[in-house]
């Protein structure tokens, strides 16, 4: 048999007593190392954001090698392309401000730029609207607010206070949003009186002048929300924490800042401020 698949006998009876070989050995325990990192991001990660992960505990393996056993082993994101919502009312009489942002969705430091929007969640027990305010600087989401209605108070103003309260204007802030009535309104504004705030708002119609916030709310949805029927908003409140406070602001490596969380971006812009 050796002399007919043209292999040494030694050869053959080293395979008796190893049946697996050096090769098969790694593909396994990088198999396993991929499963772990893909359950601790509950499912969430592809190829891209294991390979990350995993060249930062410091294993090496290339993305192509990554997603090919991926797809060998049958192991999937979960997220859905599945997204499209609406919940801007831009028809109204109160005043709107110029586009200043323009787009450019970079920052240099923390408080610089932050971007918001509204978005909804369906429950068994009715809507539940989450607002959200990001960080340009490290896409981190510094503010958020969760309510049963759309009134200004529950929503925008919930969510900047809570911005404020987590990241203290050290200079002028740009604050940019689309042109929502709970943006527009008195109550709103009256938040940003005093304040060195410059307020800026998307042009009608245009999704892509507040592409971050849009993209945050993609995110969160494809991730996370359509994969669950809450019962309840409490359950859905739960859910949200859970994801923007336990893995997007903490764990998620966000390809913007190269692949790095927010929390680690937040930390090196805070230890150059501290150096300068």
């Amino acid at each position: 048999m050796c002399k007919v698949l043209r292999v040494s006998s030694s050869g053959f009876y080293y395979w008796l007593k190893h049946p697996v070989g050096l090769r098969e050995l790694r593909e396994e325990r990088l198999v396993a190392q991929i499963r772990q990192v893909h359950e601790q991001s509950r499912g969430r990660y592809g190829s891209p954001r294991i390979s990350f992960e995993l060249k930062e505990q410091g294993i090496q393996a290339s993305r192509p090698r990554i997603a090919r056993l991926m797809r060998k082993h049958q192991i999937q994101s979960i997220v859905r392309k599945k997204y499209r919502i609406n919940t801007t009312d831009s028809n109204h009489s109160l005043t709107v401000a110029e586009n200043y942002l323009n787009r450019d969705f970079t920052a240099a430091r923390p408080a610089e730029k932050w971007v918001s929007d509204i978005t909804y969640i369906r429950t068994e027990e009715g809507w539940l609207y989450l607002t959200a305010v990001l960080d340009l600087a490290d896409r981190k989401a510094v503010g958020w607010a969760l309510s049963q209605t759309m009134e200004a108070e529950a929503t925008t103003v919930a969510a900047f206070q809570m911005a404020l309260s987590n990241r203290p204007l050290s200079g002028e802030l740009l604050f940019h949003s689309d042109r929502g009535v709970q943006y527009s309104c008195s109550a709103f504004r009256e938040q940003l009186e005093g304040m060195p705030v410059l307020q800026s708002m998307s042009r009608k119609g245009n999704c892509w002048d507040n592409a971050v916030a849009e993209s945050f709310f993609k995110t969160m949805k494809t991730e996370m929300v359509y994969h669950h029927r809450f019962a309840t908003r409490q359950e859905a409140r739960l859910a949200v924490f859970e994801y923007i406070e336990g893995f997007y602001n903490r764990k998620r490596r966000h390809s913007a800042l190269g692949y790095l969380t927010p929390s680690q971006v937040e930390e090196e812009l805070y230890q150059q401020r501290r150096a300068a």
